[in-house]
């Protein structure tokens, strides 16, 4: 029986999950984000300004969705002076449109922090974005032992243009560590230039604040620099992705295994299929290190990407 991965029905949503605007330190008030972002075919905008829960529904209407959010921080400095040398930047994405309750909390640069602050971000009904890693200076020994996350920011266009580009190698390491977390494209839109870097879409029925919440609570998106994955589903352990022309095409997963489809020269690829009966049936039957899980990017002949989240081995069963 075929399964489709990412929802049959719906429409897709391009949505940037990190905004500043000047509320806080972004280049524009937020109904000018919204005039901005709007043009250029977005219709979600997660407006994280730093310590700030401040509501947007007044932004919102049949095409256009402001999500309710607050980014956060606690950072390590190398002298008594202002030099920072490590920083944690999260960004909390709230479940009730109508929060104004401050999110009040101490800063203290460790893991054990973050995992308190998580949960605690968790109970009181937020999604929890593990924000830049690179930008952010940190290594595994800094984000391997979080716990709770939602999702991790994999490309972030504001780090991009300052030379600090992130990867999903933060994801894989949390994914192998048993935590299920999802890859965000964003902008962290601090000045113009920051605008259209990277995003994610979503796919709901509506794009009602609860049906938009609950789609990305349970993954229903991929992110993107530019290519579009139409449609994912899997039939009798054979993958099949239809996405936007693209010259490479990769299935990676927790282990040694992995996938590539490349186009022909001259041509471009629109969809591929990967057989998984192999690898499903070594994951029931052998003792495994790491939970399976696999995941897709898309490569396009600029070297922009789109990424799934992770597929969990009962997903593809």
């Amino acid at each position: 029986m075929k399964k489709h991965l990412l929802p049959e029905k719906g429409l897709f949503y391009k949505a940037n999950m990190h905004v500043h605007t000047t509320l806080s330190d972004g280049p524009m008030t937020p109904e000018e984000t919204k005039r901005v972002y709007a043009e250029a075919g977005y219709s979600i905008i997660a407006y994280t300004d730093h310590n700030l829960i401040c509501p947007h529904n007044d932004l919102s209407d049949a095409h256009f969705l402001a999500i309710n959010s607050i980014e956060i921080d606690a950072s390590e400095t190398l002298f008594k002076e202002w030099t920072l040398n490590r920083v944690y930047h999260f960004n909390l994405f709230s479940k009730d449109p109508n929060r104004t309750k401050p999110f009040l909390y101490d800063r203290e640069y460790s893991v054990d922090w973050a995992n308190k602050m998580i949960a605690r971000a968790n109970s009181e009904g937020f999604l929890v974005c593990y924000n830049h890693p690179v930008w952010s200076k940190q290594n595994y020994e800094d984000y391997s032992g979080l716990k709770g996350l939602w999702g991790v920011e994999n490309y972030n266009t504001g780090c991009v243009l300052v030379g600090d580009t992130d990867t999903m190698q933060p994801i894989d390491d949390l994914l192998r560590k048993g935590e299920k977390v999802f890859p965000v494209a964003t902008d962290d839109t601090h000045v113009m230039a920051d605008l259209f870097g990277g995003w994610i879409m979503v796919k709901a029925e509506n794009l009602q604040y609860d049906t938009v919440m609950n789609a990305l609570e349970r993954g229903d998106f991929y992110a993107s620099t530019g290519p579009q994955i139409h449609d994912l589903s899997i039939e009798d352990g054979i993958l099949h992705i239809v996405c936007s022309p693209a010259a490479a095409i990769n299935l990676s997963s927790e282990r040694i295994f992995g996938r590539r489809t490349v186009a022909k020269s001259g041509e471009d690829l629109t969809e591929a299929t990967f057989d998984l009966n192999g690898y499903i049936n070594a994951s029931q039957k052998e003792p495994l290190r790491y939970l399976p899980y696999i995941r897709i990017s898309v490569t396009d002949a600029h070297g922009n990407t789109a990424n799934t989240r992770p597929y969990t081995l009962e997903e593809l069963i």
